[in-house]
């Protein structure tokens, strides 16, 4: 795993079979503050699918979904912050 730039964490997950890229992208969004971005490298042939259903069962936004040469590019805002308790 590495930064680019200062708001977006690529997750390098390419050469992993399921479950891993899943798993290495959970592992960082729980480091990430709300409303992040990360950006997850992958080769494995059901990533793009699994980071989607990922992605709506959790909360977080797939903004993208690219798959160049054989490497899937995913960029994933994470979920913003729940608002502060009203009560």
């Amino acid at each position: 795993m590495g930064e680019q730039g200062s708001d977006v964490r690529v997750v390098d997950c390419r050469g992993m079979a399921c479950p891993q890229p899943v798993w290495h992208t959970r592992v960082a969004i729980e480091e990430l503050g709300p409303g992040s971005e990360l950006e997850v490298l992958a080769t494995d042939p059901m990533a793009e699918l699994d980071l989607a259903v990922f992605c709506e069962r959790s909360g977080h936004r797939l903004l993208e979904a690219v798959t160049r040469d054989g490497v899937l590019r995913a960029r994933i805002r994470v979920r913003p912050a729940p608002p502060p308790d009203a009560g």
